[in-house]
């Protein structure tokens, strides 16, 4: 096998030969999201796991009439996964799907604009990031994956 060129944003057959060396490349052939590269010059704040429970409190605080009760069916419309940045005041400075559930654009439609929409959040104290995951029903109602009561068996 023949080394690659450099590029600067790396394809999928590039991401699938560096997998392939690393031991990654099974998982990542089936995964639809490819990881992201650095900017140049602009660092994203860390993913704080502390922060990731306050904002999910908030979260279920600003909207209790869309959390889904109890356990969660066997069969969830949609699974996304969402980083948030959240400035040292609180407010929402940016957001990055690292799983979209692009088979329902209008879920991920409306998850942008709840995140927005509950702004401001707890104050961080610093420009930090979390990451969670939504657990979407059919209903429209979600669980946060941080508070999640869990999943019935299908």
């Amino acid at each position: 096998m023949e080394p690659l060129p450099p590029h600067p944003m790396p394809g999928r057959r590039q991401l699938l030969a560096l997998g392939a060396a690393t031991g990654t490349a099974a998982l990542m052939a089936g995964c639809s999201v490819w990881p992201s590269l650095p900017v140049p010059g602009r660092q994203a704040p860390a993913a704080d796991p502390a922060y990731r429970r306050t904002a999910a409190s908030h979260l279920y605080r600003r909207y209790p009439q869309r959390i889904y009760p109890g356990k969660l069916p066997p069969m969830l419309y949609a699974i996304g996964v969402l980083e948030v940045v959240v400035e040292g005041n609180g407010r929402v400075g940016s957001f990055k799907w690292l799983r979209s559930p692009t088979h329902a654009p209008e879920v991920v439609a409306q998850i942008e604009r709840l995140v927005r929409d509950a702004a401001p959040f707890p104050s961080p104290g610093s420009r930090t990031s979390y990451i969670d995951t939504w657990l979407w029903d059919r209903s429209g109602r979600f669980q946060l994956d941080t508070l999640s009561e869990g999943q019935l068996q299908g």
